[in-house]
Order: structure tokens, then C-alpha cells, then sequence
């Protein structure tokens, strides 16, 4: 049964947390999924959770859920914004979404404290420094 069911692999999808600035020109922080292939994606679903210990103290936010719907090719949508405070957790993003009639899923976590400058890349598409996951 299980082995009658494809292996799906997710390719050329991307999810970054990003510095930015606000109006107030302070240092904020927003997580974008990216779509670096070269058709639709439809329906892509992400939920977002944090975890981990701190101060001796098991940490859990909550999970939240987004709906992005259909990602164009070659773009980016705006998840959410993240608190710098939270870098200090495992921040994990469960992507979904549909291709070619077929259900994609992959989980993508930033592991504590790795959310740092000296890790920042020049993000494809967003055009700003952060870090990625693809």
C-alpha cells in the first residue's frame, strides 16, 4: 500500500527569513516563501511553530497557519513577521502545496541561533539579505 504511493520531492521552492526595515527605519524581520520554478504552484499551505529549550525551560509557540494560495513562477509571497526573539528556537515551516495534480509537502527548520548575520546570503528574487532554506 505505502509503497504504491509516490515519492514526491520538493525542487526549486524556497523559504528565507529576511531583515528589513519598517517605516521607523528599525530592524524587523518577515519570512517569505519563494518560488523559484518555472510553472504555478497552487494552493501552498504553510503552518509555522517554534521550539526548543531556553533557560532550562521547554519553549513552544503557537502554530500558525497560512494559506498563501496559488504562488506564479519565479515569485514570493510574505509568510509572516518574526520576532528576533524567537532565533534563539528551532523555527519550523511545513510547506504544502499542488503541482501537476500531486500533493508536495516538505518541512523546513531553522535550528536555534542560526538566524545570524554572519549566515546571511543574498536572497533570489526578494533581492535582501537573510537566510535560506531550499
Amino acid at each position: 500500500m505505502l509503497k504504491d504511493i509516490p515519492k514526491l520531492e520538493v525542487e526549486d521552492v524556497a523559504i528565507a527569513i529576511v531583515e528589513e526595515e519598517n517605516e521607523l527605519a528599525e530592524k524587523i524581520w518577515n519570512v517569505y516563501f519563494i518560488n523559484l520554478k518555472d510553472v504555478l504552484l497552487e494552493t501552498v499551505m504553510v503552518t509555522s511553530k517554534g521550539y526548543g529549550t531556553t533557560l532550562g525551560e521547554e519553549v513552544k509557540t503557537s502554530t500558525l497557519r497560512h494559506l498563501l494560495g496559488d504562488v506564479e513562477p519565479q515569485s514570493y509571497l510574505m509568510i509572516e513577521p518574526i520576532m528576533d526573539n524567537l532565533f534563539c528556537l528551532d523555527n519550523e515551516f511545513w510547506v504544502s502545496f499542488v503541482l501537476d495534480g500531486n500533493i508536495y509537502d516538505k518541512k523546513y527548520v531553522f535550528p536555534a541561533d542560526t538566524i545570524v548575520e554572519e549566515q546571511y546570503i543574498n536572497i533570489p528574487l526578494v533581492d535582501k539579505s537573510g537566510v535560506m532554506i531550499k
